[in-house]
């Protein structure tokens, strides 16, 4: 009999104690790697053992019942554990323990039999609509079975369309055990998550929302552009370069053809690419490589790095060897976002970390995964956002920023109660904070830039954007046109690179920095602050002044202005 770790024994524990003790239908939270499968195989093996009960195991992957069914088998091999999947050609009825996919099954309750515990693994895809698969199976099986008992584990106990799985007139009543992803890293359970905010992110700003999540045909346009595609791959390589597996996130299949392309041709490497209408031959050998495997086929192939799905891998795909994960689309759901991130937790010898690369702002959008507080979702759309005015230059941000994207100026943090956790905080986990990169300076740009919806006489700044790789761009904001704290801090910045006067407007200053009137930037250094979606310059190594004493190279010229 297999051994539960701690928190598995606290988990049963607690589910065991809520039946006997209350009539609910209750959910465990168990994040993904944790063990759902051997505890959802521990509860139906004592159900069966214990107490001479039926069970039956539900859910909607393929994989999930495979795995759901191989665990109960491994706990108690004398079991006798059916499956009923037509995935899986398989349809057997009979057993103790039975593991079903739904969409077989959900018109074929009185067909299966009695039982006394109904368990729904991924209960977050439950769907309350009244002509759900669900929740017709389950009316169902009330007729056959009237007093069985439901209980749900998923490591998301909210949906995006309605929020909380649980509560009042849900399916299900209460969360009776919930256990900390945060725990079980630093108790070496799950691998720890290292995170790293895309420097080729997109503005989801002027995206439309439908239905709780960005309209798909707007991301896919925001996101399928070449220069965007191109850089992402090339941060995917570099960073990856010593990862074994990484797993990429698509926002559409032509979104993800455009990525495999671009890393075959450009940079030579083999990308599989699995859909939802991906043959299940061809879907078997890609996740086969994946893991490490070589094909047995007539021409046998090599294990696979890289791997690009379209809403296929966030369930259900156990490969512990992924230590790697690119986000290339965003989104509004914060349990997709826990999903595709858990893919990475999973242990695996020689494995250090998981690598988050998020190019799509979903961790500055929705927080760190590890403090995510799902509540119940309100009527109506909920309004604009909410935004404020940078004191600096006047321009409206969101309110979550706290660094001004037209002029740099950081925004004194607000006072926080300990349990409401922003997204402006922290990074993939909470306990995360800064990363400072160093850049050779490839080229400079200058240019006069206007922020969007300004009026024709509102303060124009002079934009200055760094090459500091093929397709990488890092941008900041000269206000010269300004006062207070931005005027204070684009005089600090023009008199170290110019000896000629801070000039009044953004126009004259392009036109001397073209002309050769300030000096070259050699350096530069980028702090990329998790919890916040624009990087900052924090560091430059600059050139002589032009027919001056120079600055030696060799330093940082550090803004001595406070922050």
């Amino acid at each position: 009999m297999i051994e539960l770790r701690p928190y598995q024994q606290a988990a049963v524990d607690a589910l065991y104690r809520y039946l006997r003790e209350q009539d609910g239908s209750p959910v465990i939270v168990a994040p993904t790697a944790s063990g759902k499968s051997i505890l959802i195989a521990r509860i139906a093996t004592d159900a069966v053992r214990r107490w001479g009960g039926r069970v039956l195991v539900l859910s909607h992957v393929k994989e999930l019942l495979e795995q759901n069914a191989a665990k109960v088998r491994a706990l108690c091999p004398d079991l006798a554990v059916g499956l009923y999947s037509s995935g899986l050609r398989r349809r057997e009825t009979d057993t103790p323990v039975l593991v079903a996919g739904i969409q077989s099954v959900y018109r074929r309750a009185c067909e299966l039999g009695p039982c006394d515990l109904a368990l729904i693994d991924e209960a977050h895809l439950l769907n309350e609509n009244d002509d759900s698969m669900y929740r017709r199976f389950l009316q169902d099986l009330r007729a056959v079975a009237p007093h069985f008992r439901l209980c749900g584990l998923t490591a998301t106990p909210y949906r995006l369309s309605s929020g909380l799985i649980y509560g009042p007139q849900r399916m299900f009543s209460d969360v009776c055990y919930d256990i900390d992803i945060r725990d079980l890293i630093s108790q070496g359970y799950l691998s720890p998550l290292v995170s790293k905010a895309g420097r080729a992110k997109v503005d989801t700003r002027d995206l439309h929302v439908r239905g709780g999540e960005f309209v798909a045909d707007e991301v896919e346009r925001l996101v399928d552009q070449d220069g965007i595609v191109e850089a992402a791959c090339q941060e995917i390589i570099d960073y990856t370069l010593d990862r074994q597996a990484c797993l990429i996130f698509a926002a559409s299949v032509k979104h993800g053809e455009h990525i495999v392309r671009v890393l075959n041709d450009k940079h030579g490497v083999e990308c599989g690419f699995i859909t939802g209408l991906t043959p299940r031959d061809e879907r078997d050998e890609l996740l086969a490589r994946f893991r490490g495997g070589i094909t047995n086929s007539l021409f046998p192939k090599p294990p696979l790095k890289y791997l690009a799905n379209v809403q296929v891998c966030a369930v259900g795909v156990d490969v512990p060897r992924i230590d790697a994960i690119a986000i290339l689309r965003p989104t509004m759901s914060p349990g997709l976002l826990v999903q595709m991130v858990g893919r990475g937790f999973r242990l695996h010898p020689g494995k250090q970390d998981a690598l988050i690369l998020d190019f799509g702002g979903n961790i500055e959008r929705h927080g760190p995964i590890d403090q995510i507080k799902p509540t119940e979702k309100k009527s109506g759309n909920g309004g604009s956002a909410p935004a404020k005015e940078c004191p600096a230059c006047q321009s409206i941000v969101p309110a979550g920023v706290t660094t001004c994207p037209d002029c740099g100026y950081e925004f004194p943090p607000p006072e926080r109660q300990s349990h409401e956790p922003t997204a402006s905080e922290a990074g993939v986990l909470s306990d995360q904070t800064t990363t400072d990169t160093e850049y050779e300076v490839l080229d400079v740009y200058y240019s006069v830039h206007t922020k969007r919806g300004a009026d024709d006489d509102a303060p124009k700044t002079m934009r200055v954007d760094y090459r500091v790789g093929l397709n990488l761009w890092i941008p900041e904001w000269v206000c010269v046109e300004h006062d207070g704290f931005a005027r204070a801090k684009s005089e600090q910045w023009w008199q170290r690179r110019s000896p000629d006067p801070v000039p009044d407007t953004a126009e004259r200053a392009v036109e001397i920095a073209e002309a050769g009137g300030l000096c070259t930037t050699q350096k530069i250094r980028v702090r990329s602050k998790r919890g916040e979606r624009f990087d900052r310059i924090v560091g430059y190594v600059l050139g002589p002044l032009p027919e001056t004493v120079p600055i030696t190279p060799t330093e940082y010229a550090e803004d001595e202005i406070p922050f």
